[in-house]
């Protein structure tokens, strides 16, 4: 009961941040402050009500269309609400359940509770950088760095909580160095392919905020992890590639299509939100797969 519970607490508060969410991802491209203005029509600046900005709720109340204008309220809104609620509750639901932590490593409830406040920022962050770089080509420093930042002391916390960890066995200076390595590693290869991409095709592919994305993904995930990360976002770049081909409009000029942007920033924030939430069973069955 409590777990049912925890979870829609969970949901129901990742409804209320996805709402802000939304806030900061129509102000920060504009350089606007996000705590005021208070909410407004974009297109008539209508002040909302309060029953105006319930999330999910009131966009389905006004079906859609703001109350004074009657323009269209885009669909990003009750999408990055329902994204984040989901995941919040999904994370909780799992944390609250028979998790590793609680049984394998005998982490405490509260040191848990921690953990878990964490892991709901990094898919806060994840959903941020994945709207921001589908409608902007856009990956602030100001949100990897941070989220960098925020993975190494999840890590930090996680080691220090489960002192039995067989990481741990070697030190705190090896367990250190691995995290900053995997780190390395993973920026390294978005640069590798953004280097070899220059120099075959004499134009600029993927940006430094995928590299500095996929560092944030390691700090959080560990080396394996964001591979798994990597690996999905290019499958799903592959079938957005794809589905944009079928495209007849498209089509018309093969070079102008060969220049069309993809925001592979999105397709990795996706992979890494599917690889924190069940890439330990996937790398798991990929390896009996592979017959490790």
């Amino acid at each position: 009961m409590i777990r049912i519970l925890a979870t829609i607490f969970a949901g129901l508060l990742g409804l209320a941040f996805g709402s802000f969410l939304n806030v900061c991802l129509s102000r920060w491209p504009e350089g606007e402050s996000v705590v005021a203005p208070r909410s407004h029509c974009r297109n008539c600046d209508h002040t909302l009500a309060w029953w105006e900005n319930l999330p999910l709720l009131s966009w389905l109340a006004l079906r859609g269309r703001c109350r004074k204008c009657g323009t269209a309220i885009r669909w990003r809104y009750p999408l990055v609400e329902l994204a984040v609620g989901v995941l919040w509750a999904t994370a909780t639901w799992q944390w609250s359940g028979p998790s590793f932590e609680h049984l394998i490593l005998g982490v405490s409830p509260w040191a848990g509770l921690a953990l878990l406040g964490l892991k709901l920022a990094l898919y806060w962050i994840l959903t941020a950088l994945a709207i921001l770089d589908a409608e902007n080509f856009w990956l602030p420093n100001w949100l990897t760095l941070p989220g960098i930042g925020l993975g190494i002391l999840y890590v930090a916390f996680e080691l220090m909580s489960a002192r039995q960890l067989f990481i741990m066995s070697h030190g705190a200076l090896y367990a250190a160095g691995a995290l900053v390595g995997a780190i390395l590693a993973a920026a390294g290869l978005i640069l590798l392919i953004r280097w070899l991409y220059k120099l075959i095709r004499h134009r600029e592919g993927m940006g430094l905020g995928d590299a500095k994305l996929m560092a944030l993904l390691a700090a959080w995930l560990g080396l394996p992890g964001a591979l798994l990360s990597f690996g999905l976002a290019a499958i799903l770049g592959s079938v957005a590639a794809l589905a944009l081909l079928a495209v007849p409009a498209a089509r018309r000029g093969s070079e102008s299509w060969a220049a069309s942007k993809l925001p592979f920033g999105t397709f990795l924030c996706i992979g890494g939100i599917i690889s924190a939430l069940w890439g330990q069973p996937i790398i798991a069955a990929y390896l009996r797969w592979a017959g490790f």
